[in-house]
């Protein structure tokens, strides 16, 4: 009896050890919710929506901007995006064009048409508003797995679902965060929330993403983006509609010279 009492404990032992090797550390855990996050979102081609943009100063005080934004999916790289800006006057006819890489800098354009001419982004200027919003340069480009660092960091309840929490720190140059912080849900792998923080790990801005809709039977847009700068008190909050897939776009609708006749 007592031979069996040690070899049953012996084996138990050796289950143990062999399970805690085989454990997922929480870098593992947080690079593989990455994956999922990045897999369950392939797959999907090209894509056109329409876009109303509102900026909000300290005060309450609100702008609006309506824009028409075009993706194309690059197979082995990043996406491509183009955003015409149709309304208000001043900015009609404003193009951003980017394209999104796996690994190193994105290239990133704007044509200003007040001056009939395509401005490069420089790297350094990434972390810089777009369009006076409190989105940064950083923040247009499509997400990539390989340009973070990952971290699971606990299991958390958001609006009533539940959700992992991965911290994503990027591992690309010129970035004006110092790490993110992801609220994905545990269903359908959608980010519901994203925290930033700056180079002094102090938090920065808030990312709340709503709305979820269904496309292609696959393929999950938050139809409302509210981004709010804790430090300044000003806020922009995007509303999407109109989302079209497989509309036919090609590499050639997103050339530079694309920009100067994209209104």
């Amino acid at each position: 009896m007592k031979r069996i009492l040690s070899s049953l404990l012996l084996a138990v032992a050796a289950v143990s050890m062999i399970t805690t090797a085989f454990a997922e550390t929480p870098e593992e855990k947080g690079l593989a919710i990455a994956k999922e996050a990045k897999a369950r979102n392939t797959g999907w081609g090209d894509s056109q929506a329409d876009m109303t943009m509102i900026l909000r100063d300290k005060g309450g005080n609100e702008a609006e901007r309506i824009v028409v934004v075009k993706n194309l999916e690059v197979k082995g790289d990043g996406d491509k995006g183009l955003s015409v800006f149709e309304q208000p006057r001043d900015v009609e006819g404003t193009a951003f064009l980017t394209y999104s890489h796996i690994e190193g800098n994105d290239d990133q354009w704007l044509f200003l048409p007040a001056l009939k001419r395509v401005k490069r982004i420089s790297s350094s200027n990434k972390s810089g508003p777009w369009m006076g919003s409190e989105f940064a340069y950083e923040d247009l480009s499509s997400f990539e797995v390989e340009k973070y660092s990952y971290k699971f960091l606990r299991e958390d309840e958001l609006n009533g679902e539940k959700m992992f929490v991965v911290e994503m720190v990027p591992t690309y140059n010129n970035s004006g965060y110092s790490k993110t912080i992801a609220w994905i849900d545990q269903e359908h792998y959608r980010v519901h929330r994203i925290e930033f923080f700056d180079q002094k790990n102090d938090k920065l801005k808030e990312l709340n993403m709503s709305e979820f809709k269904q496309y292609m039977g696959k393929y999950w847009r938050a139809h409302r983006q509210e981004m709010e700068n804790v430090q300044t008190g000003k806020s922009t909050t995007i509303v999407w509609k109109n989302f079209e897939f497989n509309v036919g776009l090609s590499e050639d609708d997103f050339n530079k010279s694309s920009l100067k006749r994209a209104r």
